[in-house]
């Protein structure tokens, strides 16, 4: 089911985002068109969503840069929630990364 969520933004202000939430399992789900256009606030703060990930992303970056490369691009979806912040998109069983490593030639 989709809801809205409202980040506060540590600089004031908030961000209102669409997040896929997990409805009561077995039947159908009940939903309004009231429900889905009033937010529900964020237990956190969109920043601290964020920070969540950032752990993963710098070991991901470190192990990636062992390698050496000139250039290291990684790609990876975020999933918000409004009890837990930033979750990497479907990290359950697996995840999907677009990983882009470049070494430049020398005298070509």
């Amino acid at each position: 089911m989709k809801r809205l969520i409202e980040y506060q933004l540590s600089s004031g202000g908030s961000l209102i985002a669409e997040v896929d939430e997990p409805g009561p399992e077995g039947g159908p789900q009940h939903a309004s068109l009231r429900d889905y256009l009033t937010p529900q606030s964020a237990h956190v703060t969109f920043e601290e969503a964020l920070d969540k990930v950032k752990p993963a992303a710098i070991a991901m970056k470190d192990k990636l840069s062992s390698l050496q490369p000139d250039r290291i691009e990684v790609e990876f979806g975020l999933k918000m929630n409004a009890d837990v912040g930033a979750i990497l998109a479907s990290a359950g069983v697996e995840a999907n990364y677009k990983i882009t490593l470049a070494w430049e030639m020398m005298g070509k």
